[in-house]
C-alpha cells in the first residue's frame, strides 16, 4: 500500500515538473516575440540599435557653447 503512495506522488511529481517546463518554454516563446515586435516598432519609429547606449557625456564633436 504504501509504494503505491509513493509512486503516485511520483508520478504527480513528474507531471508537475512537466507542466512546469512547459509553461516556461511558452513564457519564454512570449517574451521572445514581444521583444521582437517591440523592436520593429522602434525600427518603424527610426530607432538606430548601434546607438542604443545614451550617455551624459558630450561627444567630441559637441562644440561647447
Amino acid at each position: 500500500m504504501p509504494d503505491d503512495d509513493v509512486e503516485k506522488f511520483l508520478a504527480d511529481q513528474k507531471t508537475f515538473e512537466s507542466k512546469r517546463h512547459d509553461l516556461i518554454k511558452e513564457v519564454l516563446r512570449q517574451k521572445e516575440a514581444a521583444i521582437k515586435a517591440f523592436d520593429e516598432k522602434l525600427a518603424k519609429l527610426g530607432h538606430d540599435p548601434d546607438h542604443a547606449k545614451r550617455s551624459h557625456h558630450r561627444g567630441n564633436d559637441v562644440k561647447p557653447e
